[in-house]
């Protein structure tokens, strides 16, 4: 039996953006992928980050506070 390949099911594209790091505007990007479809643009800087689903038009702002209760809900209480 040969072992099988595993092929990976998401990728991630980051292009960070850092004029000066303690100046507004300093921010990563990340462009999230499954199976070659972009599902989403994250988009993560000093205050908070915003959140654009893959073929939405709109991005969604989530402060620090917020996220942090969004990851403790999907870590902790599932």
């Amino acid at each position: 039996m040969t072992p099988r390949k595993s092929r990976r099911k998401h990728s991630v594209h980051a292009r960070l953006n850092v004029p000066e790091l303690t100046r507004a505007g300093t921010s990563l990007k990340l462009e999230i992928f499954s199976e070659e479809e972009k599902i989403g643009t994250m988009t993560i800087g000093r205050g908070s980050l915003f959140w654009r689903g893959g073929k939405r038009q709109r991005r969604v702002r989530v402060d620090w506070t917020r996220f942090a209760q969004i990851m403790d809900t999907i870590a902790y209480d599932a």
